[in-house]
């Protein structure tokens, strides 16, 4: 069963339909595959019209059979839900509710269908400008009989950055196999291989461990394959991408990442892959040594695990992002690894950023951001330095942002627990979910 609870795809329309009314608009249409997947677990060629109240509408281009009741496989849609309610793992399945929707060739044809099913016309519309085509945009709305267009994209990522259980569990999930395949990398290394051949393995058992190969991300002329290594100085070269650190890639077509360069002793290997083991991500980078390295990589390297320890003891509900960014550069500073920091010829403004269905979503942790930590967040947290000579030094972890009295399920020993629950109070904390080994890994 690939859709998930009926009671998850319920909330999140509601909270979209919140948004409609604060915004007095009369319908949003959704074309985003993933917000599609968001909000009902299906990705489709069409329109996903969402009125203020009352199921949505699918009008649907492809594929054909996607208002049957039956999927892909001939097999009968479910949704899983809880047997119980707070149910532990157990789940009953019971039919899907039938799609309500008409097949559709072209928007033209959207407000005689909506005449046929009672519906008024919009008269305010929002679309997901950020991420529609100016002349998709002008046809739907002219097709609609030029109704006035607002954008929900912005807010559409407010309402994801803030996940459920469900949800953050997804995350924990592909974490733990993230892990697991972080530690084939020593085995797979063999003297004298590139970067590329390197990544090449991984990627071998990325797939093998289940990864889904796409790397989601948001914003324009984002697309990368699968995840970043960064040796020697390709670690400085920079980039267009809006990504920590950038790399020349083995191409002007994709200018980011692995170039082909030879994995030398006195040299380190920054493994930076998508930890995409099912919808929702988690996001790891990690530091290896090809068998030694200058004193400077292990400091520097130190002094980013130090910026992870600070922001799990100041990081808390409420807290705002750019006091976390100001932390981190004022440590940086401290250490005299200024120049070094998060780039050399390029620097990136930002240690950190929410993760979830896509890699790069809200909050951001960056010195002009208005993002407050709020419960339900996930972050991933990655101060890096950048050293001439020796290659990228740091760590990457994903952070689930928690309130309330923690349980003991989470164990005393869990990185981030606060020491602020004394008189059984509410607190707050962030939960590492990415737990392979912080310290530099030797490759010999």
């Amino acid at each position: 069963m690939n859709e998930f609870p009926l009671h998850e795809t319920v909330t999140r329309l509601q909270k979209v339909q919140r948004t409609l009314a604060m915004r007095q608009a009369d319908a949003c249409i959704i074309t985003s595959a993933v917000n599609q997947y968001y909000l009902t677990g299906v990705i489709f060629d069409g329109y996903l019209y969402i009125l203020p109240e009352g199921d949505p509408l699918f009008f649907v281009k492809r594929p054909v059979n996607f208002l049957d009741e039956q999927d892909n496989g001939g097999n009968q849609n479910k949704w899983a839900e809880q047997a119980k309610p707070g149910g532990q793992g157990e789940q009953v399945y019971k039919e899907r509710p039938a799609r309500r929707g008409r097949p559709i060739r072209k928007p033209e044809q959207i407000p005689d269908l909506l005449r046929k099913l009672g519906l008024p016309q919009p008269k305010r519309v929002l679309i997901e400008a950020d991420q529609m085509s100016f002349s998709t945009a002008t046809r739907l709305q002219a097709a609609l009989d030029m109704p006035e267009i607002g954008n929900i994209s912005g807010e559409m990522r407010r309402i994801r950055s803030i996940k459920s259980e469900y949800e953050l569990e997804q995350m924990r999930a592909s974490a733990r196999v993230h892990t697991k395949v972080y530690e084939t990398i020593p085995s797979l290394y063999r003297k004298g291989m590139t970067d590329l051949e390197l990544q090449v393995e991984v990627e071998q058992q990325m797939r093998l461990h289940g990864s889904v190969g796409i790397f989601r991300s948001f914003g324009e002329n984002m697309d990368i394959f699968m995840g970043s290594m960064l040796t020697g100085d390709n670690a400085q070269v920079p980039s267009p991408y809006d990504y920590a650190l950038g790399g020349a890639g083995i191409s002007p077509l994709l200018p980011i990442g692995a170039n082909g360069t030879v994995l030398k002793p006195g040299t380190t290997l920054m493994v930076d892959m998508a930890g995409n083991y099912g919808p929702y991500m988690d996001d790891m980078s990690r530091t290896f040594v090809i068998e030694q390295a200058p004193n400077l990589a292990y400091r520097a390297h130190r002094v980013s695990m130090e910026i992870h320890q600070a922001i799990i003891e100041n990081g808390k509900v409420g807290t705002p992002c750019s006091d976390l960014y100001h932390l981190a550069e004022e440590m940086v500073k401290e250490n005299g690894l200024s120049p070094y920091f998060m780039g050399t010829v390029q620097q990136a403004r930002f240690i950190g950023h929410g993760v979830g269905l896509e890699i790069n979503e809200p909050p951001v942790l960056s010195p002009r951001s208005r993002d407050l930590l709020e419960a339900g967040m996930a972050i991933a947290l990655e101060p890096k330095f950048v050293l001439p000579g020796i290659g990228a030094v740091g760590i990457e972890n994903t952070y689930i942002v928690q309130e309330g009295k923690q349980e003991s399920r989470w164990g005393n020993e869990r990185k981030g627990e606060r020491e602020n629950d004394q008189d059984g109070k509410q607190t707050s904390w962030l939960e590492n979910i990415t737990l392979f080994p912080e310290e530099m890994v030797i490759l010999s």
